[in-house]
């Protein structure tokens, strides 16, 4: 069974790589180009919100597109906007259109939108060919943007200057990558997974949300990627500020990408032996000490330690959370609930990246960094609440979900 698992979760995994490689990339540069062809520094961010708010559109019509053709017909067409996004987004900076770069990220989010279901297919194939390897399938595949955190920031730093516009280049270099993940998508041999006998019809979306687990695991995924999100697209800009040089700003931008997903290779073991709600705990706290090495200064050096530690807490919230949702569902709610916890995170994710360019400006790289403390301590309390009443053990290897 682990031998048919093997070569579709590499193929997962690779997918991960391709589509953070993108991701990270788009982090990198987004919102310096915006700044550098927008008259208001107020707009710089936009970019940004063009891509996440095309995810929060798309999350569940691509949901459901997956659930009636599969996941390889999703990721293929994932692939073939990626490419169109990137084109249309190097034509945007070619002509200095702010309002046509946006629209380039906007449709790039729809390849996100897709990618962001790869974490549920690893569940979904763990479940098929090895049930009790779900937690470690999805952490592996997250894992996977590790190559993300990588490439991402070495292709925006030599192709930035590439062509006469800045950033042009950068835009183009992504469609080479959106080529390579149309490529392994037509390799996915994905099962589709049937609703069991005796598991029950499909309950309306409000009654399965309202599951005190179901609640957590959608605040963690979907708060934790917003404050991640928040410091994540400001930081550039903060450094940009602090006249720090554009090799440092990709540096530590790198290093908060291996932070997201190098954990990937344990936190399924963590999860599978303490349960999701000590990760989703500990993530909180790492999210804690992020804010305080930012608030103690703006050297190189803390922004490094405060973007790699939001990484790791990120990665434990996130992982954590997905962990826990899955354990919410009957297999016919899965398309629903999946698409809605994604349009979740997409629209935290939206207002997060809106509003960091104009916090950082018109408040300051402190400020920015206050406002995320009560979103974590949300989240913190939530997690606490749920472990006294339901136990600490959801999500632990052997140990069952009470919805």
């Amino acid at each position: 069974m682990l031998a048919s698992l093997r070569p579709q979760l590499a193929l997962l995994i690779g997918l991960q790589a391709l589509l953070l490689t993108n991701n990270v990339t788009l982090i990198a540069v987004n919102g310096l180009a915006g700044l550098a062809i927008s008259s208001n520094p107020l707009l710089a961010t936009l970019p940004v919100t063009g891509y996440v708010l095309g995810g929060a559109v798309w999350a569940m019509p691509a949901a459901a597109f997956m659930n009636r053709f599969g996941r390889r017909a999703g990721y293929t067409v994932g692939s073939l906007v990626a490419i169109a996004g990137a084109l249309l987004g190097w034509y945007a900076l070619t002509v200095k259109s702010l309002p046509l770069l946006c629209l380039a990220t906007f449709v790039c989010g729809l390849y996100n939108a897709f990618g962001a279901s790869l974490r549920f297919a690893a569940a979904d194939a763990a479940d098929t060919w090895r049930p009790g390897f779900r937690a470690k399938a999805i952490s592996l595949v997250l894992a996977g943007g590790i190559a993300g955190g990588v490439l991402g920031p070495e292709i925006s730093k030599w192709s930035r200057e590439w062509l006469p516009t800045a950033f042009a280049g950068t835009y183009l270099t992504l469609v080479g990558f959106a080529l390579l993940s149309l490529m392994l998508a037509q390799f996915l041999r994905l099962p589709r997974i049937e609703v069991a006998v005796g598991s029950g019809p499909a309950r309306p979306l409000r009654e399965i949300v309202r599951q005190p687990a179901c609640a957590v695991a959608i605040l963690s995924a979907a708060l934790g990627y917003g404050v991640m999100n928040l410091l994540m697209v400001a930081t550039p800009l903060a450094m940009e500020v602090c006249r720090l040089p554009y090799a440092s700003a990709a540096f530590v931008i790198e290093w908060h990408v291996i932070g997201m997903f190098a954990p990937g290779f344990f936190t399924g073991s963590l999860i599978a032996r303490f349960g999701a709600l000590p990760v989703i705990a500990a993530g909180c706290l790492l999210m804690l000490g992020c804010v305080a090495i930012a608030l103690s200064g703006v050297e190189l050096m803390q922004f490094l330690a405060a973007l790699f530690l939001l990484g790791v807490g990120w990665n434990f919230m996130y992982t954590g959370g997905t962990t826990l949702l899955t354990m919410s569902y009957r297999p016919a709610e899965k398309a629903r609930v999946q698409g809605f916890v994604d349009l979740c995170v997409f629209s935290v994710m939206v207002s997060s990246s809106a509003s960091s360019g104009a916090l950082l400006f018109v408040n300051g790289w402190t400020m920015l960094n206050l406002l995320s403390l009560p979103v974590v301590l949300v989240v913190l309390a939530a997690v606490l609440w749920l472990g006294a009443r339901q136990g600490w053990s959801l999500g632990r290897a052997g140990a069952v979900a009470r919805a």
